[in-house]
Formats: structure tokens, sequence, C-alpha cells
């Protein structure tokens, strides 16, 4: 059986910051692939007042030993003071997709610690 695969998301608050975060987390091997999907419309509470925003969600696919790196990145690189950052594991699907995600996400050695 292969390692835990983990589906994260997130959202930003332009395509923009999303292209480039999912880049970074791809580039270090901290996601196999981000799916920057379609502009939503979010309504939540913050700082005792009701919001609105538009946002880009991101789906990002990552083995689960790489979690933490991947939510310290997205915690020290995304604008927002509290991000959304919710990940669920993937209890089934392809094995030989499930497979390229975890050796899509294996850590190299040329990058500095790990990454």
């Amino acid at each position: 059986m292969t390692e835990p695969v983990l589906i994260v998301m997130c959202n930003f608050p332009d395509a923009a910051t999303a292209e480039r975060i999912a880049q970074r987390l791809v580039e270090r091997r901290l996601a196999a692939c981000v799916n920057i999907l379609a502009p939503i419309r979010s309504i939540y509470r913050w700082q005792g007042a009701v919001e609105q925003a538009e946002e880009v969600p991101v789906l990002i696919k990552t083995a689960a030993s790489r979690y933490a790196a991947l939510e310290a990145t997205l915690l020290a690189e995304h604008p927002y003071e509290v991000p959304e950052i919710l990940a669920v594991e993937a209890n089934r699907g392809a094995a030989a997709y499930l497979q390229w995600v975890v050796a899509m996400t294996e850590p190299d050695e040329q990058l500095p610690d790990g990454l």
C-alpha cells in the first residue's frame, strides 16, 4: 500500500497569488498537482462583522508526509492573517494516480532543507 494522499483546500484573494504559490508548491515538491478553480464568492464572519469577498479556491494534492512543510509554506506565503487550509485524506482513488502523487512529492536532495 502506498503512503496516504491528502487533498488540501485553500482560498486566495486573486488568481495571480494562487498561481504564484501553486507554482512554488509544485517546484518544491510539496504538491504533485494544484488545481486553480474559478473564482467564488465567500461570505464569512471576521472580527465581529459579516464579510463578503471574491476568492480563488485551489485543490492541492500531496503525500501525507509532506503536509507539515506544505502547511508551513502556505502560512508563510499566504497574504491572509488566517488562511483557510483544510486537508482531507483521499480514501480511494486510482492506484497509479495515488502512487504518482507520492512519487512527485518525494524530497529532492538538491533543494535546501529537503524541500
